[in-house]
Formats: C-alpha cells, structure tokens, sequence
C-alpha cells in the first residue's frame, strides 16, 4: 500500500520526536537510559516495529518525562492525533466568541483550565490518568450510533429525553418504559439512517453485543458494560444516575470525537495521545 505523503510527513516527525525525547531523558540522567536500552536490546528484551510500539517500548514503559514544548508541538500542527487540523485552529483563546468553548490550547495554562463557556470544564485533573476524563473521551471516544455524521445535533430531542431521564436519578418508571427505552431499539433514534443501539448492544455476552453491553432492558443498563471480563461488581458503569455529563450512555451520544470528522476506524490510541497522556499522568506541568 502507498504511503500519503501526509502520512509519511507525520511518521518521519513522530520519529524524530521519539528520538530526541529519549535523546533528553537519557542526557539529564546521564546517559543512563541510553545503556538500559541498549542492554535491553541486546538481551532481545524488547522489539520495537512501528510508531505505536516505540512509543510503548521507549517512552510509556520508561516513564520518560515528556517536555511541554512537546505538547505545545502537538496543538500547532495537523494530524497530530489522526487526520485533521491542528487543535488551535479551534481552540486558541479563553475567549467564547473567538475559540470554541472558550479553550485555549495554544497556551499550556489554557489546556490545564480547561473550557471556560458556561458550563466551565477542566479537560482532566493533573497527575492521574485522563483516559475517562474529557481530553480522554474527546480524543479516544467515538460517537454513537457508530459512523454518526460530526454535524448532527447532540442536543436532539432523544438525546435530550435520555439526559433528562438520567439527571432525574435514572428510575425505572413509566417514563423510561414508555419514552427512554424504546429508543434504543429504534432505528434512526438518535441519528438519521442510524442503526438501533441494541444492533450492537443487545446482551451481556460477547460475542455477539460489543463490550457485552446490553441496552435492551433496564437491568442490562444499569448492570452496564464488560460484566462478564471484569466481573459483575467491577462492571463499567454507564449510566450514574443525577449525572449524565459522567455518564457513558449520554457521553457516547452527546460528544464528538475530535479532530472534528476523524473516522471512527481511525486509532484511538494513536501514540501521540498516548504522549500526551502520559503528559497529564506526569502532572501537566508548563516547563
């Protein structure tokens, strides 16, 4: 297959940047990386092909620290995290009327405040691991049904009904009965053209439902997702009634995934989000 040329421009860099990351790491510690990791090679210890496992062998696995002029270099270009523009085209002011949600992703204490258009968010709490956090879900999450188009509305009426029935505290009631639970077996709920949730989401077995999630029944809901791998007590809850901005359910309808329009078979575990989260584990900080 040919490589695009885009493609090879951003291979080429993120090598770069693996490079003299550890280049960094190995000099302010001196150069004691570099040996490790040269033992490590010769021990046969390690096997590094392509981006995503160079970036597990020689920055995640080490724990290298990750500058912020690395982070910065993130937001400032294009398919920095899968095709599509640079963050900052969208999100370069605090200020709503100029930048989306009023982020600011071209300062490094823009990202670490986080959206301040009402209702104010942080996009993660620094020092602990933002996978389920908004940066996380915002990078990583596709939205529901799968394949849903960037510009249809998050704020549907279906949509809507769901995240009022959930902040309400999620009861199994007449209304839930008769309004919120049919539209996850109708086609076309929540998107046109769209498939029923429980297409893909019908049982706690998998196969056949993804993420053994079942959202045929109100017992299937709550139990929510992955019961069988980790356990019933362990099960990823997706529905935590009185909130649904922490919610699976309402997130998966309700937030795109960004770049705006990045496919849904793209990776979500890019090594650059990867990056940046290790960034955020490492405690955000600007130096």
């Amino acid at each position: 297959m040919t490589m695009t040329k885009t493609k090879m421009v951003a291979e080429l860099a993120l090598g770069g940047a693996i490079a003299a990351i550890v280049a960094t790491a190995a000099m302010a510690d001196g150069g004691s990386l570099a040996r490790l990791l040269a033992d490590d090679i010769a021990d046969g210890k390690i096997s590094v092909e392509g981006d995503d496992a160079a970036v597990n062998e020689l920055i995640l696995k080490r724990n290298i620290p990750i500058p912020y002029s690395y982070i910065d270099t993130l937001m400032h270009v294009p398919n920095a995290f899968g095709p599509g523009p640079a963050c900052v085209v969208c999100h370069s002011s605090n200020d709503p009327a100029a930048s989306y949600r009023g982020l600011d992703l071209a300062s490094c204490e823009g990202i670490r405040l986080g959206a301040t258009e009402a209702p104010a968010r942080a996009l993660f709490v620094p020092g602990q691991d933002p996978k389920r956090e908004i940066l996380g879900r915002r990078l990583r999450n596709n939205r529901m049904p799968l394949g849903v188009s960037f510009d249809v509305p998050t704020d549907s009426y279906a949509i809507n009904l769901v995240e009022d029935w959930i902040r309400g505290g999620a009861p199994n009631d007449a209304n839930f009965t008769e309004n919120v639970l049919p539209l996850f077996s109708t086609e076309g709920a929540f998107a046109p053209d769209s498939p029923a949730c429980t297409d893909c989401h019908m049982s706690n077995q998998e196969p056949p439902s993804f993420h053994e999630l079942d959202l045929s029944s109100y017992e299937g809901i709550m139990l929510g997702a992955d019961s069988v791998a980790k356990g019933v007590d362990n099960a990823t809850k997706v529905v935590i009634p009185g909130a649904p901005e922490l919610s699976g359910v309402w997130q998966h309808l309700a937030e795109n995934r960004m770049p705006p329009g990045i496919s849904p078979f793209e990776n979500r575990d890019h090594p650059n989000t990867q990056i940046l989260f290790l960034w955020v584990k490492q405690g955000a900080k600007c130096e």
